[in-house]
């Protein structure tokens, strides 16, 4: 935790006066939050609530890490940003909310992806890891680099009507996200929020137990949330508790750990790295213009059967990623190749992969069949 200074101004002491109402919670417990250093990794649907329910706590330093910029499709669920920070960068919309929210916040703002380059640094000197993502590369160096460094890892993760948490750290006595899922599933088999959905309000449940554990964990106020996975259920309405165990064989906490230093999770989980340009992509309005020439080509859909059904293009063959390894013989190699799905992350690993595959006429639509209903609809 930071140097402390044993202080907390007059205001400050207004401003979080319902906080020493509580039983146990004391002036002591405030200066904890006001410094601690918290990483925050992503400023969307999980980081959102996150960020601005700890600077509205007084956690004194928030260290953000996102590259990307707001989209019109972010605002139905990532609540740091409105209709006027659309096309800006998310760290910039964030900054003007939560100073906003609380002036005494110190923000340390990275316009990076958090990869295996920069973790570590990214890392240190934080008292706890938010991990808000939705993709398992950034869960699992996430994950690996606060065992190394000793720092409460605190989980969140949403997908359609579902969502869960919990605190990893096992320097602490609980497991960390590998003894609960030691290898990640096979490409295409979890879909992104983009491409399988979330309900706008259930990220700001979940993010909102994740701000509560890391004021938990830096307050010393409370029971952490460590070897317990908080489930929700918000289609019934289910509120499910299930324990955690440390796993002595996990290859990164156990007894004998086998990976010590941080890998290429984008390989690790059969993904293409980000800073890949070599994939050959094009547009949906690319795409029609091919279709309306009579191109020849092999139009290639990898989402799944309930998908297809509710809309598909034309023409286009459904192989589910999942089945393409079963299946790669059905596909042409002397056509061009088109792949598409929802979103585009997908079709994007069957490029990939088609590509290892020796398929050398391959392209992404990118965008997907959300793309092409969008485009198609506006005609």
């Amino acid at each position: 935790m930071l140097q402390q200074d044993e202080t907390l101004s007059v205001e400050e002491i207004h401003r979080y006066t319902r906080h020493f109402s509580l039983p146990n919670f004391t002036r002591s417990s405030q200066r904890r939050l006001k410094y601690s250093r918290v990483l925050i990794i992503g400023a969307g649907g999980l980081g959102s609530p996150v960020s601005m329910y700890l600077a509205a706590a007084g956690v004194g330093n928030l260290r953000i890490v996102d590259p990307d910029k707001v989209e019109l499709s972010n605002l139905q669920r990532q609540i740091l940003h409105g209709q006027s920070d659309i096309g800006k960068s998310k760290l910039q919309s964030a900054a003007e909310k939560l100073q906003e929210i609380n002036p005494h916040v110190k923000l340390d703002l990275v316009p990076e992806r958090f990869c295996a380059e920069n973790a570590k640094d990214l890392a240190g000197g934080c008292d706890v890891i938010i991990d808000g993502t939705d993709n398992f590369p950034t869960r699992y160096l996430s994950n690996d680099i606060a065992v190394w460094m000793r720092i409460p890892n605190i989980y969140g993760s949403i997908l359609r009507y579902d969502g869960q948490a919990t605190v990893f750290a096992p320097h602490m006595g609980g497991p960390c996200y590998r003894c609960m899922a030691p290898q990640p599933p096979a490409p295409g088999a979890v879909p992104s929020c983009a491409e399988g959905g979330v309900l706008g309000a259930l990220p700001g449940i979940i993010g909102s137990i994740q701000a509560l554990e890391a004021i938990k964990i830096i307050s010393e106020v409370g029971k952490p949330m460590i070897g317990q996975l908080f489930h929700f259920d918000m289609y019934s309405t289910r509120l499910r508790s299930f324990k955690l165990r440390r796993d002595p064989e996990c290859p990164v906490c156990g007894e004998h750990p086998t990976i010590t230093e941080p890998i290429d999770y984008h390989g690790f989980c059969g993904l293409p790295s980000p800073t890949d340009t070599s994939m050959n992509s094009m547009t949906v309005t690319e795409l029609k213009t091919l279709r309306d020439a009579g191109d020849n080509h092999f139009l290639l859909d990898v989402r799944q059967p309930d998908e297809w059904e509710q809309a598909h293009i034309e023409g286009a063959v459904l192989i589910p990623l999942g089945d393409l390894p079963e299946r790669v013989n059905e596909l042409p190699r002397d056509q061009k190749l088109i792949v598409h799905c929802k979103a585009g992350g997908r079709s994007a690993r069957a490029v990939a992969w088609l590509n290892e595959q020796g398929f050398e006429n391959v392209w992404n639509v990118e965008g997907g069949m959300d793309a092409w209903s969008l485009m198609t609809n506006d005609e």
